[in-house]
């Protein structure tokens, strides 16, 4: 998400999740979304088992592209999961034939595992924002912005059952040349935005309609929020621009690889 002054709220949630211990899978649905673990030795019945080996490198520069071409958006969701929001986010896209990536915090996907196991079953994508949110990383070492990158890294891939992260989005857009390479080393691509919708601020779901549509000609990828507080505006802003983006002649697609 854009910078937003410091850490903000997740500065106080990762205090209150310092413990929290992510519920074991009983059913992996790693599976939902076959190719994006990044391979590994195969298991019972030819799977690759999850977290057998770090995923193949990929490119470091921050893409903003579609992979379905110059008349298609990016849907990306930021800092959930969230109990309350992410499921209404989550009816929206499959009322709409709509798949989005979502950009989730460590300690939230640890402690809501469930959502990220109906965010990859659906065929949704994951992307790495850290574990604290800190918008001030590219400000830190090395090593803070490695832990941050690979905790989070750890956290989403157990919560989602074995399905690794594809993109790594630095929070405020707090990319270093050290923090892209190393995400790309472990198979996930630095995430742009194009559309920042402003929902983060609250301005009314109008206002972020009109946001939108207004930067549309930036470039395809559009960043909404799924927790962080009330996003009920965000929500039916969605209700609006998904279908109207349809009318409008735009596929939907992810973020190249």
């Amino acid at each position: 998400m854009a910078r937003h002054g410091g850490r903000g709220w997740y500065g106080r949630m990762v205090a209150a999740a310092v413990g929290v211990t992510a519920v074991a899978a009983a059913t992996s649905v790693w599976t939902a979304q076959a190719g994006q673990s990044g391979g590994g030795p195969a298991g019972p019945g030819g799977s690759a088992r999850p977290g057998a080996s770090q995923a193949a490198p990929v490119s470091e520069t921050i893409v903003h592209a579609s992979d379905r071409g110059a008349h298609a958006v990016n849907i990306t969701i930021d800092d959930g999961p969230d109990p309350v929001w992410t499921p209404q986010v989550l009816r929206l896209l499959r009322d709409n034939g709509v798949k989005a990536t979502f950009c989730m915090v460590g300690p939230q996907a640890q402690a809501h595992p469930d959502l990220v196991r109906q965010v990859v079953a659906a065929g949704h994508r994951l992307c790495d924002h850290t574990v604290t949110h800190d918008t001030t990383m590219d400000k830190k070492s090395d090593a803070y912005q490695s832990q941050q990158i690979l905790d989070a890294e750890r956290q989403i891939t157990k919560a989602s059952g074995g399905v690794r992260p594809l993109y790594y989005r630095a929070p405020g857009g707090a990319f270093t040349p050290y923090s892209r390479k190393l995400a790309a080393s472990h198979g996930m691509r630095p995430l742009g935005w194009n559309v920042d919708s402003k929902d983060f601020e609250r301005p009314g779901s109008d206002a972020i309609i009109a946001t939108v549509k207004g930067q549309l000609a930036n470039g395809p990828t559009l960043l909404f929020h799924d927790a962080g507080g009330d996003r009920s505006q965000t929500v039916e802003a969605l209700r609006t621009l998904l279908p109207w983006l349809k009318q409008q002649g735009y596929s939907f697609g992810f973020p190249v690889r």
